[in-house]
Formats: structure tokens, C-alpha cells, sequence
């Protein structure tokens, strides 16, 4: 598993820990059962707190991504894909949200907005 640490990123530590985690949990590239870094492994790695990476773990938990295993550690959850498909959709419904409001507010039409999400997913 490989995690890259951006310090002039805007997204907090934990947040980029957590997505790119959970990202390669979604691609495939770590599978499910597969074992994860302990926290400490993971904190003295990246070179950051333990504190850090505890929250990106719990985040990861809470939303089903990885469970922990008493005195064995963490682990790749077995994929639920129905609960994953639904997390998945409302995190593109929020981004939807959040990208119309913008599009507003720089004054583009709907056909614009239409015209720039079909050349994105063209990509």
C-alpha cells in the first residue's frame, strides 16, 4: 500500500490518508481481508502522529472500509457492494451539489455545466 503525504495540500493529513486508502481499496489494489499497517507503523512511516492516523483508521471503520481484529490489527473489510455502491453515489450526489453551486455562481448555463461534465467523463 503506498500513501503519499502532500503538505501543500488543503486536505487535512487524515483526510488524504483516508481517501487514498480507501481509493485503493475501491481499484483493487489492496483486496479485501488483506491486512493494513498498524497505526504506529503507519504513523512512524509517514512520519507523522500516531494521533493522525488513528482518526484516518476510525473514519475508514465508521464507513465500513476496514474492520479492526482484536490483538491481530486492521484489515481490508469484506466488501458490501450494495452499501458501497449507495456511499459511493451519495459522495458524487455531494459533489454534484457543490459543483452546480459553483457553476452558478460563475454565471455558467445549464448546457455549459452539461457540455463540461460530458467532456470530463470523456477522459
Amino acid at each position: 500500500m503506498k500513501i503519499i503525504i502532500k503538505n501543500k495540500s488543503d486536505m487535512p493529513i487524515y483526510e488524504q490518508i483516508k481517501e487514498q486508502i480507501r481509493s485503493q481499496i475501491l481499484d483493487g489494489s489492496v483486496e479485501e481481508n488483506e491486512p493494513l499497517p498498524s497505526i504506529r507503523q503507519l504513523a512512524r512511516d509517514l512520519k507523522i502522529s500516531v494521533i493522525t492516523t488513528t482518526r484516518a483508521y476510525n473514519d475508514l471503520m465508521d464507513e465500513g472500509f476496514i474492520i479492526s481484529v482484536a490483538g491481530k490489527g486492521y484489515y481490508v473489510a469484506p466488501k458490501n457492494n450494495e452499501l458501497l455502491r449507495e456511499r459511493l453515489l451519495r459522495s458524487v450526489e455531494d459533489s454534484l451539489e457543490l459543483a452546480v453551486r459553483d457553476a452558478r455562481t460563475a454565471g455558467l448555463s445549464e448546457e455549459e455545466l452539461i457540455g463540461l461534465l460530458k467532456t470530463i467523463m470523456e477522459e
